[in-house]
């Protein structure tokens, strides 16, 4: 199986994104750039510990218009629900996918990084600082967020499945409470399944090296004259499955990833970023757990990046594609527990 380069250094066996590194040493960066805060606080005219504590406010401030988004999001689609008919529960649209009404604008990689100055460094470089920048999230937590590295090569192969096989479901193991325990229940693992959705968008253009700050954001604004030939950015949302059916494309997505491809031609590198949508009540929690987007972003390379071998079993296909083949080709054919014994397969 092809594999990821992870921006967070933790791997496990046959896997390509493995679970985010926390514990990541930023002295050496915070140590590098002490002098630059030192001087913008200055500018400011607060102190350094002042200055990081607004930072730390500001993305409060973002987390809590997330949150109120969704919950603006939730009660529209909830109005329409009670306005409509009642029906049984519809089955997923295999026909025209419906833009989602409540996905915001992807933000720009160069709103995070400083691009030109970005250029200048090697892709290990850039990987680092990528794993610093998201475990500096969260009040330096890193909770909320998932990220990665992925070869050029290996994120061509999954878009180029994922432009014929745009959506899927995948499972997430769920607890079974109800079972004493020593039961035949209790041994099985009970599974929660969640639709995921490729979305294709802009394609960035290729930066040109600068010397500037690299964590002041660059105010280069991409535009198609700048004959860009990046491949397109990239986005993945995760729902689950029985809210989808419920609300279609007005479900809120619990987990986004996002594929940043500025740096697919300087760098030979796609930057991988997963949002955890906020829960409500703005108590610091999650729709979804660290270890539950994990599964999903590792399921996503499972299916989509398949491996070179064949299986004659499946006519020659590889076996994520014959999953994929039948869940879209011969829906009535699709074998779930089949897809299940796989999914957690090592």
């Amino acid at each position: 199986m092809h594999h990821i380069r992870r921006a967070c250094r933790a791997t496990l066996p046959r896997t390509v994104l493995t679970r985010r590194a926390l514990h990541v040493n930023t002295n050496n960066l915070e140590s590098k750039y002490a002098e630059k805060l030192r001087q913008r606080a200055e500018e400011q005219g607060v102190s350094v510990s002042q200055l990081v504590e607004n930072v730390k406010e500001a993305e409060r401030k973002r987390l809590r218009e997330l949150n109120a988004e969704a919950v603006r999001a939730k009660q529209a689609a909830e109005a329409k629900i009670n306005a409509s008919p009642k029906s049984t529960g519809p089955e997923i649209n295999k026909g025209p996918e419906i833009p989602r009404k409540d996905s915001s604008p992807i933000k720009p990689l160069g709103s995070i990084l400083n691009l030109p100055r970005v250029v200048s460094v090697n892709a290990d470089a850039v990987s680092a600082l990528w794993t610093a920048y998201h475990a500096s999230r969260s009040e330096g937590t890193g909770r909320g967020y998932l990220c990665a590295s992925i070869p050029l090569e290996a994120y061509e192969k999954m878009t180029a499945v994922a432009a014929k096989y745009s959506s899927f479901v995948l499972p997430v193991p769920r607890p079974n409470p109800a079972a004493d325990p020593g039961t035949p229940e209790a041994a099985e693992t009970p599974y929660e399944f969640h639709f995921m959705q490729w979305g294709f968008h802009e394609v960035p253009p290729i930066p040109s090296a600068a010397d500037p700050d690299p964590f002041v954001p660059s105010t280069h604004t991409p535009s198609v004259s700048d004959g860009s030939t990046n491949p397109p950015t990239s986005t993945i949302l995760f729902t689950p499955l029985q809210e989808y059916k419920m609300r279609n494309s007005y479900a809120t997505p619990y987990l986004v990833l996002t594929h940043y491809t500025d740096l697919a031609r300087t760098h030979g590198i796609v930057l991988l970023r997963g949002e955890i949508t906020p829960g409500p009540g703005n108590d610091g929690r999650y729709l979804l757990s660290q270890e539950d987007a994990q599964i999903l972003t590792l399921g996503v390379q499972k299916f989509y990046l398949w491996s070179d071998s064949k299986d004659p079993a499946r006519d020659n296909e590889s076996t994520g594609e014959s999953f994929l083949k039948t869940f879209h080709e011969n829906p009535q054919n699709f074998d779930w527990q089949e897809m299940l014994k796989y999914s957690t397969q090592l």
